[in-house]
């Protein structure tokens, strides 16, 4: 495994422990704050300016597709952050909206998507870290 991935995998791992974890201990403020993001342009607009920089960031540093599963996961998730913020960037607050809340089922689903990044927290650090102790 590429030194770059495991630095990546650890950080996105990390991060996503503590994040999901942060977000299920404060579902009502998450789901009132994703909201009201989707339908504040300016906000919108930066936090799509921020992910498309993070994205591209990924990508133009680990466009790997090969190498196993974490490499891969590594690679789809500096993909996937690229097209998010992307879609920040141009769709409309109304169209965000129906599309994170409405056709994702966002507050619905809320747990399924947490623990989700949660799982893939688990994985991704161990990963990294399981990659680093065998040096």
């Amino acid at each position: 495994m590429l030194p770059r991935t495991t630095f990546l995998s650890r950080l996105i791992g990390f991060y996503s422990i503590v994040v999901s974890l942060s977000m299920v201990v404060h579902k009502q403020a998450t789901v009132g704050m994703v909201t009201a993001l989707t339908h504040n342009a300016p906000v919108l607009f930066v936090v799509g300016l921020i992910t498309v920089v993070a994205g591209l960031a990924m990508v133009l540093s680990h466009n790997v597709w090969s190498g196993g599963p974490v490499t891969v996961i590594v690679t789809l998730i500096g993909w996937i952050t690229l097209i998010k913020g992307l879609f920040f960037l141009f769709l409309s607050p109304e169209t965000a909206s129906w599309l994170f809340l409405g056709e994702f089922h966002y507050e619905q689903l809320f747990y399924l998507y947490t623990a989700i990044s949660f799982l893939l927290g688990i994985y991704l650090t161990y990963g990294g870290l399981r990659h680093q102790s065998v040096k």
